[in-house]
């Protein structure tokens, strides 16, 4: 049934991203347009696609119901919108990184110093993550053009690897796409679980000390992976 309503919502939407826009006051809609994804934002990270209200998502944006449905026609669309919309700015500015231009050892040092500080940054994120996951990536699985720029990272990623392995500094064998994942995974389960964990060690890892101690941890362990 969920399945099946996945797919009704991927073949009746349109762009969330940029949908064709009226053309009086334009700039003035995309400002409307953003404001919702914001809010809807903010409002899925806490309460999930389920819990979340459009009602609440409108009062928040400044917008009404009508200009919501005007833009993403329902509440599943504007779910997948604010995934998308994630992913893609993360995606943005991990590509501003010009990780191809640095040495390969200080090219994955700035990937994982990246992650570690986006996910510190971006605890929303973590949080539609979680709710997605929970999903069983349903929704996130519409996001066609999300897959090929996760191809993209990971064929960067491969190059830096081969480079390193070229010039001594990174041992053969590694594969890109694990490490990709080992990197994310490292800061991710930390800033997902911080509560917990926490309360588990009786220790406040939220402090600003224990994420830097964190921080140069996840570095250290990804570098001696690395070298041969």
């Amino acid at each position: 049934m969920a399945a099946a309503r996945v797919t009704e919502v991927a073949t009746k939407r349109k762009s969330a991203l940029s949908p064709p826009l009226p053309g009086p006051g334009a700039r003035d809609a995309e400002k409307t347009r953003l404001n919702i994804l914001a809010a809807a934002e903010a409002e899925f990270a806490q309460k999930g696609l389920a819990g979340a209200r459009v009602d609440t998502i409108a009062e928040t944006a400044g917008a009404n119901k009508r200009m919501i449905y005007y833009y993403f026609r329902s509440k599943e669309e504007l779910y997948v919108a604010v995934l998308e919309r994630a992913y893609t700015q993360m995606r943005t500015n991990e590509s501003e990184l010009a990780l191809s231009h640095l040495k390969p050892l200080d090219a994955i040092r700035t990937l994982v110093e990246f992650k570690f500080d986006y996910s510190a940054a971006h605890p929303k994120l973590i949080k539609l993550l979680n709710g997605e996951n929970m999903l069983n990536a349903e929704y996130l699985k519409q996001a066609k053009r999300l897959r090929d720029m996760h191809t993209s990272l990971v064929k960067t990623l491969g190059g830096i690897l081969d480079a390193g392995v070229k010039d001594g500094t990174i041992r053969a064998g590694i594969n890109p796409l694990h490490l990709y994942i080992s990197i994310s995974g490292l800061s991710y389960f930390y800033f997902s679980n911080t509560p917990t964990l926490s309360a588990a060690f009786g220790h406040n890892l939220a402090s600003a000390a224990e994420r830097a101690t964190r921080r140069q941890h996840v570095v250290d362990v990804i570098t001696a992976f690395l070298r041969p």
